[in-house]
């Protein structure tokens, strides 16, 4: 029996249909199930169990020794979060929970941090632990993270195996739900569709070209390989970046969109908003040599092909992963 939290969200929800296609059937699935916009995220899954979040430790003292392993991908995740007590319940206090209990029942723990963490990476984008202490992430979500990684660093207890997963700007199914914070592909798609063309957003630093700013773009298929790759080899337990250590512009990610949909290229810029420039991020780029030193092979979907995949086979006929 495998946990996963976060079960009605964009990335949890993929990762239980990998998990499913691999065979693994018997999971239990965490989370608020009120939402019912994303219900169909986990509906037509194969799962033994829902779980309340606000039910799943007394569950877990019950049934602890069926369960074989978690992966606690639930949080808050909107970088444009203003409630630090919010967050400090969600991303830090539950997760501590989570890292707590893993301990006492002896479960291999899979957690999400964030590549927010970094900050505007003048310290580089390296999943080093030495640098942990250092990072100043440029808003509370990030910061929320961050102070949990610190945590966890500090504890003398562990889980006999945990990997905190610094995920970079992930996209591809699944991701309906999240408004303002999905993927730039899914905002591009909504866009063509209805003005035929796709505003992006003006570099406001002189270092970079409008639609220049450069991101790790993973395909979230990815992911959900590297992660069941971590829980099944259990290699050495610490954070791991989760990109694909190639940096792309917002403007190659636009274009494989417009590509991928077979319409022609219509792409302008409008002004960063005030209330996220300050904290946006011009560069990121995961340093992945920790998840290929321990074994990690496959290759990353190159961004047009994730694009491609993610255009063709889910967002127009509106399916689900």
């Amino acid at each position: 029996m495998i946990v996963v939290t976060g079960a009605a969200g964009f990335i949890a929800s993929c990762l239980t249909g990998a998990l499913n296609e691999r065979g693994y059937n018997d999971l239990v699935l965490v989370d608020d199930f009120s939402h019912e916009d994303r219900k169909v995220n986990y509906e037509g899954k194969k799962f033994s169990a829902l779980v309340e979040r606000s039910k799943f430790f007394d569950w877990l003292k019950d049934n602890h020794r069926y369960v074989q392993g978690v992966f606690h991908m639930g949080a808050r995740s909107a970088t444009t979060e203003k409630s630090w007590d919010l967050l400090v319940d969600l991303n830090l206090g539950y997760s501590q929970k989570m890292w707590s209990a893993c301990v006492e029942y002896g479960l291999p723990l899979i957690y999400a941090s964030s590549a927010a963490t970094y900050g505007g990476g003048e310290l580089g984008y390296s999943d080093s632990h030495e640098l942990v202490e250092q990072l100043q992430p440029l808003n509370l979500y990030g910061k929320s993270k961050n102070d949990f990684d610190k945590w966890a660093l500090r504890q003398g207890k562990t889980p006999f195996f945990w990997a905190g997963l610094k995920f970079f700007n992930v996209y591809g199914p699944n991701e309906y739900h999240k408004g303002r914070m999905a993927s730039v592909v899914l905002h591009t798609f909504n866009q063509i569709r209805e003005t035929g063309g796709m505003k992006l957003f003006r570099s406001h630093n002189p270092a970079y070209a409008d639609g220049g700013q450069l991101r790790d773009f993973v395909y979230v298929k990815d992911l959900c390989s590297a992660m069941i790759f971590l829980m099944e080899k259990r290699p050495q337990s610490g954070l791991y970046n989760m990109g694909t250590g190639k940096a792309r512009t917002f403007l190659d990610l636009a274009r494989s969109t417009f590509r991928a949909m077979g319409a022609p290229e219509n792409i302008s810029f409008i002004d960063t908003p005030i209330d996220i420039r300050d904290k946006y991020q011009y560069f990121t780029e995961a340093d992945m040599r920790k998840l290929r030193s321990a074994g990690y092979t496959q290759a990353f979907t190159p961004l047009e092909d994730g694009v491609e995949d993610y255009v063709k086979n889910y967002l127009i006929p509106n399916r689900y992963m």
